[in-house]
């Protein structure tokens, strides 16, 4: 199993979206960014807030794309492209309506479970599945048509709290991940409670 070579946090642009449940993997690449004292920059060639930083001695890149969720392929393509990095050397971040929050899980492969940032990927990377996810638990309101309106709407003070907690300990978990010890790090990450 080849090494993780990007990190990649999904979420839309502008301001009236940072603090929405549906940003919480760019809320995971921020946080790296901040722990490895790295910068995320705007990058046009990436079509979004590009670093590179030094995780545990590895050279990672972290990404978040600055174009809307269901766009956020052509960034993760353009990376790809220009550094050679293969779709299983990526980690993509991402807020997942079937955990609670307060929780995360590493998953390899698999569909698109109805995410508009994941199928986007999926379709940008020539139907390639194969990329890692690290699924960010921001609950569920119950009702399908309550959806877009929850994922975009902002988590409460305890939920916040409860989803800051989880990335704290994906952060904890990412030198495990990024080395390729995986059993380790979903094995920590997956018994973890808020």
């Amino acid at each position: 199993m080849r090494q993780v070579k990007a990190i990649i946090g999904l979420g839309n642009p502008g301001s009236d979206y940072a603090a929405t449940r549906h940003n919480v993997g760019a809320w995971l690449v921020q946080a790296v960014a901040r722990q490895a004292g790295g910068e995320l920059r705007p990058d046009k060639k990436f079509l979004g807030l590009h670093a590179r930083v030094r995780l545990e001695g590895h050279d990672i890149h972290l990404l978040e794309p600055t174009t809307f969720m269901n766009r956020s392929g052509g960034a993760v393509a353009a990376l790809c492209q220009f550094f050679r990095i293969e779709a299983d050397e990526l980690l993509v971040a991402h807020d997942e309506l079937d955990l609670p929050a307060g929780t995360a899980r590493y998953k390899q492969g698999g569909g698109h479970g109805g995410h508009n940032g994941l199928r986007d990927i999926i379709s940008a990377l020539g139907n390639e599945r194969g990329f890692h996810r690290l699924r960010l638990g921001i609950g569920h309101p119950g009702e399908a048509p309550q959806v877009t309106n929850y994922v975009l709407g902002r988590p409460g003070k305890a939920e916040h709290t409860a989803i800051d907690a989880a990335i704290e300990e994906c952060i904890a978990t990412l030198p495990m991940a990024i080395a390729g010890d995986w059993a380790k790090a979903m094995n920590r990450l997956h018994s973890f409670k808020p």
